[in-house]
């Protein structure tokens, strides 16, 4: 496949009647796609905007969202997915980075001061007999999405990911995973979340259907049981916790699920006694572990939990490299031979932060006769021939629930906190490696314990930092100690922290 759009358009011509969308129930077929992300093509072509310029768009995991994600790219314009459950502040954060100048309120927008910007809602979208110019669309090297995840200082970082990235994915998506033909994808994942283009793009370009599980719903566990059973997909995507909660549900298994045969896991590690259970519940499934950061397009490796692969591995290796990537493992960054940090270079990798060339340049680099840019990740792990294995991060940054969590920006807002003289979050692991919960350990300044109970200040603290960062961000725990270990150059000793959470 060459083009994205191009190849969605083909099967909204030749198949209008097909189904792309389940929301609930609410349904909306390929010819309705085409016809409204036209329309938003034709709206957003009237802002006399700078080429390539970025769109953010503000909103959940309605139709109208996809309608006009294509409606960007079309116009020729990356778009900046921004769920509205986040907070108004990463509104304004994300403005601010990006520079943009168009947002999409498919939701109403919070209250903040967007001054400058112009403000596009999905009523005043028309539909259009006018269609958007081919050679306007996004395509090879071009933003198609930006990823906004977090950063160390507060400001979150927009992950650039170009048209030829995403193809890289998409076909190996399709070729490898032995999908069935015109996949059902159940959409759990928030579209802010890079984990949702796991579903979003191979059911669209497959002539599939996405299946919606919205927010609200996976937030309220009765009405998720209730809404569960009845919704019919073969194809399951999301964190291994997300999953996990769904064991809860007693009709969580084959019998009740016939239609399911995949089940596609990235975001975090996937646990042993996890995939155990899932192959009980689902015997006749496929189950496959996938692994890959954000800035190399979603996932890169994949492997397939069989029992050979259940009985030979405690902890479950992240899979064999896609054929058009190579990875390589830093030595020098490694406790153990043969360990270190994991090096991803390849078609899908991105060509850096949005606007931010110093963390650009600290996480990318080209060595002088490589065809594609390299991503240092971050990440421990090593190799056992072709099966990578993951081993958890070198630095400060975690997956919780799936999400990629900068614990040093949490620890920067704890910090400005009036009460707080020192705050540190730190994750509390499992017995399966993965993470818990995050637990706040705190010092206060001198006379607040006085003032204040424990109820009284985690209260207090919790609302301050919900304030500046991502709900799922927050601590689920806080601890207050007297004195908070200090490192040598004077500084809280961050790592000395976190054994003490774990011991």
């Amino acid at each position: 496949m060459v083009n994205i759009i191009k190849k969605i358009d083909e099967i909204a011509v030749k198949d209008p009647e097909r189904i792309v969308y389940d929301y609930l129930g609410q349904t909306n077929t390929y010819g309705e796609l085409k016809q409204r992300s036209d329309a938003w093509a034709h709206a957003i072509s009237q802002q006399n905007l700078a080429k390539g310029e970025p769109v953010m768009i503000w909103g959940g995991q309605t139709f109208e969202m996809i309608a006009s994600f294509l409606g960007c790219v079309k116009a020729g314009h990356a778009y900046i997915p921004i769920a509205s459950y986040s907070n108004a502040e990463r509104l304004t954060m994300i403005q601010e980075v990006s520079q943009a100048k168009l947002v999409l309120a498919i939701d109403p927008l919070p209250d903040v001061d967007l001054a400058g910007m112009t403000v596009l809602q999905a009523e005043d979208v028309k539909d259009s007999t006018q269609a958007p110019d081919p050679a306007e669309f996004v395509a090879g090297n071009d933003n198609f999405y930006i990823i906004f995840t977090s950063g160390t200082t507060g400001k979150p970082k927009g992950v650039q990911i170009s048209h030829d990235n995403l193809l890289s994915f998409v076909d190996w998506e399709l070729a490898d995973f032995d999908l069935p033909e015109h996949p059902s994808f159940l959409a759990q994942a928030p579209y802010s979340f890079d984990l949702s283009v796991m579903s979003l793009y191979p059911a669209l370009m497959a002539g599939g259907k996405l299946v919606v599980l919205p927010h609200d719903v996976t937030q309220n566990f009765a009405q998720l049981f209730m809404t569960l059973p009845k919704m019919q997909f073969n194809v399951w995507v999301s964190t291994p916790s997300f999953a996990q909660m769904c064991f809860l549900d007693k009709t969580f298994d084959g019998e009740h699920h016939p239609d399911l045969t995949h089940f596609l896991f990235c975001g975090e590690e996937l646990p042993h006694t996890e995939a155990e259970k899932l192959k009980q519940n689902f015997p006749k499934a496929h189950i496959f572990n996938t692994y890959g950061p954000t800035e190399t397009t979603v996932a890169v490796t994949q492997v397939e939990i069989t029992d050979e692969i259940l009985a030979k591995y405690d902890r479950l290796p992240i899979g064999r490299v896609k054929e058009d990537t190579k990875i390589t493992i830093d030595e020098s960054k490694g406790e153990k031979p043969g360990e270190g940090e994991i090096i991803i270079s390849g078609p899908s990798v991105s060509k850096g932060y949005m606007n931010n060339p110093e963390k650009t340049e600290a996480a990318f680099f080209k060595q002088d006769d490589a065809e594609y840019a390299s991503y240092r990740t971050g990440d421990a792990g090593f190799f056992d021939g072709d099966m990578l294995f993951y081993r958890g991060r070198i630095d400060f940054q975690i997956k919780f629930n799936g999400y990629r969590i900068e614990l040093e920006e949490i620890n920067f807002y704890l910090s400005k906190n009036e009460l707080v003289r020192y705050g540190v979050a730190a994750p509390k692991y499992s017995k399966d490696h993965t993470v818990q919960q995050i637990v706040a350990k705190i010092e206060l300044k001198d006379g607040v314990r006085r003032k204040y109970s424990d109820a009284e200040l985690t209260k207090l603290i919790r609302a301050d930092l919900a304030k500046n960062v991502m709900p799922y961000m927050i601590p689920q725990r806080f601890v207050y100690e007297d004195a908070l270990p200090i490192s040598q150059n004077g500084k809280v000793d961050i790592k000395a922290v976190i054994k003490e959470v774990n011991s």
